[in-house]
């Protein structure tokens, strides 16, 4: 298997499956393409056919978006959902609600593995997603025990994780069950892993650095 992945500093979208695969003990190659908001990479739309990273190639399979290679890895490491089934239904849903929500905290503060920790003035709509992602992780670590969102690290919590990352260095939050699942999270040996390879990147894109 080969998965391949923009700049580790920036790419929320190739973090999730990879931290997956590693934190699960799946065996892949990478390839990173480093790609340029603001004119797009030609090696990427050469590579994907969906023209975004990342991207799962596993034989002649082509897998793009990350949420469905992550059904993938779930087929082959069952772990990577809970095995309980109303479990696995919330944690789908919870996975599923970050694939598809939180627009306005994106846009305002991505992802960024080398941004010194320093707060920034946020809109309302961003408040109001930092509110209800503090809202799933207490509510999940709270019913499961911890100490990630469903006891044992799941898809769920690879979905979430650029969040931990923007919670952190932009400041947004200071609740305590943010804190202590950012601390989870980030205790990861893979989490420090990718973190270090985004430091260690010279790529620099502009519309990136908030």
């Amino acid at each position: 298997m080969k998965l391949i992945l923009g700049n580790k500093r920036y790419s929320s979208w190739s973090f999730r499956p990879w931290l997956a695969a590693r934190v699960a003990g799946l065996a892949f190659d990478e390839e990173v393409i480093p790609f340029d908001e603001a004119a797009g990479n030609p090696a990427i739309k050469a590579a994907t056919p969906s023209g975004t990273v990342p991207v799962l190639v596993d034989g002649d399979l082509v897998i793009p978006e990350s949420l469905a290679i992550l059904e993938y890895f779930a087929e082959l490491v069952p772990d990577l959902w809970p095995r309980d089934r109303a479990k696995r239904a919330r944690a789908r849903a919870v996975a599923n609600e970050m694939h598809a929500g939180f627009r306005a905290l994106r846009a305002e503060c991505p992802m960024n593995m080398a941004r010194p920790i320093a707060a920034l003035a946020v809109s309302d709509l961003v408040r109001a997603d930092v509110a209800r992602i503090e809202g799933i992780w207490a509510e999940c670590l709270s019913q499961n025990g911890g100490p990630f969102l469903f006891g044992d690290f799941c898809n769920a919590d690879a979905m979430f994780a650029p969040v931990v990352n923007r919670f952190e260095i932009y400041e947004l939050s200071d609740h305590d069950a943010t804190l202590a699942y950012r601390r989870a999270m980030k205790d990861l040996p893979e989490w420090q892993e990718w973190e270090r390879a985004g430091r260690a990147e010279p790529w620099i894109v502009p519309e990136e650095e908030v």
